[in-house]
Protein backbone atom coordinates (compact mmCIF):
# COMPACT_ATOMS: atom_id res chain seq x y z
CA UNK A 1 0.00 0.00 0.00
CA UNK A 2 2.68 2.86 0.73
CA UNK A 3 4.38 1.98 -2.57
CA UNK A 4 1.26 2.38 -4.51
CA UNK A 5 0.58 6.02 -2.48
CA UNK A 6 4.33 7.04 -3.27
CA UNK A 7 4.01 5.54 -6.73
CA UNK A 8 0.65 8.03 -7.23
CA UNK A 9 2.33 10.81 -5.49
CA UNK A 10 5.46 10.70 -7.99
CA UNK A 11 3.41 10.76 -10.92
CA UNK A 12 0.95 13.61 -9.45
CA UNK A 13 4.16 15.43 -8.55
CA UNK A 14 5.32 15.28 -12.24
CA UNK A 15 1.88 15.74 -13.58
CA UNK A 16 1.73 18.95 -11.81
CA UNK A 17 5.17 20.37 -12.42
CA UNK A 18 5.62 23.59 -13.76
CA UNK A 19 6.95 23.74 -17.50
CA UNK A 20 9.94 26.10 -17.51
CA UNK A 21 10.96 24.97 -14.01
CA UNK A 22 14.96 24.96 -13.59
CA UNK A 23 16.55 23.69 -10.48
CA UNK A 24 19.88 25.36 -11.61
CA UNK A 25 18.80 29.18 -10.92
CA UNK A 26 21.76 31.50 -10.76
CA UNK A 27 21.85 32.41 -7.34
CA UNK A 28 23.95 35.08 -5.55
CA UNK A 29 24.83 36.14 -1.94
CA UNK A 30 22.56 38.81 -0.14
CA UNK A 31 23.05 40.22 3.50
CA UNK A 32 20.73 41.90 5.92
CA UNK A 33 22.30 43.05 8.81
CA UNK A 34 24.82 40.39 9.98
CA UNK A 35 22.90 37.98 7.98
CA UNK A 36 23.81 36.00 5.03
CA UNK A 37 21.91 34.53 2.75
CA UNK A 38 22.24 32.32 -0.93
CA UNK A 39 19.01 33.66 -3.18
CA UNK A 40 18.02 32.10 -6.54
CA UNK A 41 17.53 34.81 -9.31
CA UNK A 42 13.95 34.48 -10.49
CA UNK A 43 14.19 37.15 -13.42
CA UNK A 44 12.51 35.63 -16.35
CA UNK A 45 8.25 35.76 -15.88
CA UNK A 46 8.22 31.70 -16.14
CA UNK A 47 10.88 31.59 -13.71
CA UNK A 48 8.70 34.34 -11.70
CA UNK A 49 5.61 32.08 -12.56
CA UNK A 50 7.43 28.74 -11.20
CA UNK A 51 8.66 30.18 -8.27
CA UNK A 52 9.26 27.80 -5.39
CA UNK A 53 6.63 25.73 -6.71
CA UNK A 54 7.20 21.83 -6.06
CA UNK A 55 9.29 21.59 -4.14
CA UNK A 56 9.44 20.03 -0.69
CA UNK A 57 12.32 21.39 1.10
CA UNK A 58 14.85 24.63 1.24
CA UNK A 59 18.57 24.35 2.25
CA UNK A 60 19.24 26.36 5.23
CA UNK A 61 19.61 30.14 4.46
CA UNK A 62 18.39 29.71 1.19
CA UNK A 63 15.66 31.27 -0.91
CA UNK A 64 14.63 32.97 -3.97
CA UNK A 65 14.97 36.58 -4.99
CA UNK A 66 12.12 38.03 -7.36
CA UNK A 67 13.48 41.12 -9.35
CA UNK A 68 11.19 43.43 -10.96
CA UNK A 69 12.20 46.01 -13.74
CA UNK A 70 10.71 48.87 -11.78
CA UNK A 71 8.76 49.37 -8.26
CA UNK A 72 5.36 47.75 -8.55
CA UNK A 73 2.24 46.83 -6.57
CA UNK A 74 3.66 42.64 -6.31
CA UNK A 75 0.90 39.77 -5.57
CA UNK A 76 2.26 36.05 -4.46
CA UNK A 77 0.24 33.05 -3.59
CA UNK A 78 1.54 29.57 -2.72
CA UNK A 79 -0.39 27.22 -5.81
CA UNK A 80 1.95 23.87 -5.58
CA UNK A 81 4.06 25.58 -2.82
CA UNK A 82 4.50 23.15 -0.25
CA UNK A 83 7.49 25.19 1.78
CA UNK A 84 5.21 27.40 4.18
CA UNK A 85 7.61 30.47 3.24
CA UNK A 86 7.96 34.09 4.39
CA UNK A 87 8.28 36.91 2.06
CA UNK A 88 10.25 40.33 2.22
CA UNK A 89 8.91 42.82 -0.27
CA UNK A 90 11.92 44.98 -0.97
CA UNK A 91 11.87 48.77 -2.14
CA UNK A 92 14.21 50.06 -5.12
CA UNK A 93 16.72 51.27 -2.38
CA UNK A 94 17.11 47.44 -0.76
CA UNK A 95 14.80 48.61 1.88
CA UNK A 96 12.49 45.58 3.17
CA UNK A 97 8.90 47.65 3.09
CA UNK A 98 6.87 44.51 4.45
CA UNK A 99 7.69 41.21 5.51
CA UNK A 100 4.35 38.40 5.58
CA UNK A 101 4.30 34.27 5.95
CA UNK A 102 2.42 32.77 3.31
CA UNK A 103 1.00 29.32 4.23
CA UNK A 104 1.57 26.20 1.96
CA UNK A 105 -0.98 25.16 -0.83
CA UNK A 106 -3.45 28.42 -0.50
CA UNK A 107 -4.15 30.64 -3.24
CA UNK A 108 -4.42 33.69 -0.48
CA UNK A 109 -3.09 36.36 -2.37
CA UNK A 110 -0.18 38.18 -0.75
CA UNK A 111 0.26 42.06 -1.98
CA UNK A 112 2.90 43.91 -1.19
CA UNK A 113 1.81 46.88 1.18
CA UNK A 114 3.86 49.98 -1.13
CA UNK A 115 5.54 49.20 -4.41
CA UNK A 116 8.42 46.91 -4.38
CA UNK A 117 11.30 46.21 -6.83
CA UNK A 118 12.39 42.83 -5.08
CA UNK A 119 10.01 40.09 -3.11
CA UNK A 120 12.72 37.69 -1.18
CA UNK A 121 10.87 34.01 -0.18
CA UNK A 122 12.82 32.34 2.74
CA UNK A 123 11.47 29.74 4.58
CA UNK A 124 8.74 30.38 7.39
CA UNK A 125 10.15 32.40 10.18
CA UNK A 126 13.68 33.36 9.01
CA UNK A 127 13.35 36.85 8.91
CA UNK A 128 11.35 36.58 12.45
CA UNK A 129 13.98 34.21 13.95
CA UNK A 130 16.92 36.87 13.19
CA UNK A 131 15.49 40.23 13.75
CA UNK A 132 14.81 41.41 10.75
CA UNK A 133 11.99 43.51 10.03
CA UNK A 134 10.43 46.15 7.63
CA UNK A 135 12.85 49.30 7.38
CA UNK A 136 16.46 46.72 7.13
CA UNK A 137 18.27 46.70 4.62
CA UNK A 138 19.17 44.12 1.62
CA UNK A 139 22.78 43.97 0.51
CA UNK A 140 23.90 42.92 -2.42
CA UNK A 141 20.74 43.16 -4.68
CA UNK A 142 21.37 42.64 -8.51
CA UNK A 143 20.36 45.90 -11.04
CA UNK A 144 16.83 45.44 -12.32
CA UNK A 145 19.06 45.03 -15.96
CA UNK A 146 19.50 41.67 -14.98
CA UNK A 147 16.19 40.77 -16.92
CA UNK A 148 16.73 38.11 -18.95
Amino acid sequence: MKRLLFAVLAVWALATAQPGYSAELPTTKLTIGKHTLTAELAVSYEEQRTGLMNRFSLKPDHGMLFIYAQPQPLAFYMRNTFVALSIAFIGADGRIVDIQDMQPQTEDTHWSRVPAQFALEMKKGWFAERGIVAGDTVKGLPAASAKR
